[in-house]
């Protein structure tokens, strides 16, 4: 099969290798699509991601993706062959691949996923209970959109937000407008969205956000507490930006919460909390709870079913396996607004 790799320069290449082996509990898929994640795939190019040293390059991409079942082992109960089923992974095998490390590996053309009910109850590995089958009533290519979605809804629960609580969000790329949607459909407010593109901030309007700005062109902290005078309950980093950290500080309340979501470039910073209120929390949402991201499943295709919500609303693009080295050079121009999805065998 054909895979992804990031070198330990950060050069990109496609390369053949073997297909991946897979035990009893588990099943052999055919990928069928994969989204480009701006924040993971980006920082592990960039090599700035926690936990994945020069050491450990060259390295297969990927996190995004669904595959259709093509083999099944001997225990598996929970797939059945032409199951499409979300998060399947290539994991590093020295016997096959050498060196070769594994970042999830999803850009590959054949995956593997664990059946979490071949399992005793509660004994599955962790990843196993986010490898959860889609209905078919979900386009399997949009489908990989589901992730980042099920993702920020899991991180929605973990940072506490509440219906009629005050919260500024600061980036409205593919992340910060699931969460400006998630958000509105579940009754928080004011939602205050900063960017520095207009278009965004437009986005952020149409996602949800009761207010929205171009941090570049306002006074963010006059702005708000303009809208909220005691601060805001919550300070949502949708991007990663470890200096937002402190300039937070001027914008909460008493008691109020500073929300980190996704790895940051850097793992180290200087807090200064002088112009902090007296009370205050800083939380950081890294990596997702997989048994978290899998029981938010239900509630994603809830609102799929109902129509609340519609993947192609936060997919900008779609690219052919074939073409995916200039998918992420147009990653790397900032070329794609939203979410890119990379495609295999004619998919689309």
């Amino acid at each position: 099969m054909k895979t992804l790799i990031v070198n330990q320069d950060g050069s990109l290449e496609v390369k053949e290798i073997p297909k991946p082996r897979y035990h009893e509990k588990q099943a052999l898929v055919r990928t069928i699509s994969c989204g480009i994640c701006n924040g993971t795939d980006a920082k592990l190019i960039h090599r700035t991601f926690k936990g994945f040293g020069p050491e450990r390059y060259p390295l297969m991409l990927g996190h995004e993706g669904v595959g259709e079942v093509v083999e099944i082992g001997a225990e598996v109960k929970g797939y059945q062959v032409g199951d499409k089923v979300l998060l399947p992974f290539v994991d590093p095998d020295p016997q096959q691949y050498g060196s070769l490390d594994s970042a999830w590996g999803a850009y590959s053309e054949y995956a593997v996923v664990t059946d979490a009910a071949a399992y005793e109850p509660g004994t599955a590995p962790g990843h196993a209970y986010g490898q959860t089958v889609l209905p078919d009533f979900v386009d399997p290519v949009d489908g990989a959109m589901i992730v980042t979605l099920r993702e920020v809804l899991s991180s929605i629960k973990r940072f506490g937000f509440k219906e009629n609580q005050s919260v500024a969000v600061f980036g409205c790329g593919p992340v910060g407008l699931t969460f400006i949607r998630f958000m509105s459909i579940l009754g928080v407010h004011p939602i205050i969205a900063f960017d520095i593109f207009d278009d965004k901030v437009q986005d952020a309007l149409e996602k949800g956000a009761n207010y929205a700005y171009n941090s570049k062109k306002c006074d963010v902290k006059q702005v708000l507490h303009d809208l909220c005078p005691d601060g805001v309950d919550y300070v949502l980093d949708a991007v990663g930006m470890l200096p937002l950290v402190n300039q937070a500080m001027e914008y909460i309340r008493d008691g109020g919460k500073i929300c980190c979501y996704g790895i940051s470039p850097d793992c180290h910073m200087e807090l200064d909390w002088s112009k902090a209120p007296y009370n205050w929390q800083l939380q950081f949402q890294q990596f997702p709870d997989k048994a978290e991201e899998g029981a938010a499943t239900e509630q994603i295709l809830s609102w799929l079913r109902a129509g609340i919500i519609d993947l192609k609303d936060y997919i900008s693009d779609y690219f052919a396996f074939e073409d995916i080295l200039d998918a992420f050079a147009r990653l790397e121009k900032r070329e794609i607004s939203k979410k890119g999805i990379v495609y295999y065998d004619g998919q689309r």
